[in-house]
């Protein structure tokens, strides 16, 4: 990932999560050329899109404790640390969707919903 991705503040990660994984992969690898990998995780199925070698987003079904919510694309905002982060939000109104959970060997992640509804994700990555 480009060190620029890794500052606070920076969107750093888009995701998809569906209904239909492998019609998702199908529809986007045609649509933009997106070279697909399966990505090692415990107890899911992940793809990473891919361009010209490098990693710009990744899809995964919809998780159970998400059954329910549409197809959606997210946002995840890079942060120096996801717990304060959390804290922050929810002092300024946000509910916490996802409270700060590790996601091994990657980083750090929570899901907050603004005061509107609006939802977006904040991560802050292991260092490699």
């Amino acid at each position: 990932m480009d060190e620029q991705m890794k500052k606070h503040g920076a969107i750093s990660w888009s995701e998809l999560m569906t209904t239909d994984i492998a019609a998702a992969k199908t529809f986007y690898g045609k649509l933009f050329g997106w070279e697909l990998e399966q990505a090692p995780m415990e107890g899911m199925e992940y793809t990473i899109a891919k361009v010209g070698g490098k990693q710009v987003a990744g899809m995964m079904a919809i998780p159970e404790q998400a059954q329910g919510a549409p197809p959606a694309w997210g946002l995840y905002v890079t942060v120096d640390d996801v717990d304060a982060t959390a804290e922050k939000a929810t002092q300024l109104g946000a509910q916490l969707l996802v409270p700060p959970k590790d996601i091994p060997e990657v980083g750090r992640f929570c899901v907050i919903q603004d005061p509107q509804g609006a939802c977006i994700s904040a991560i802050s990555y292991i260092e490699q």
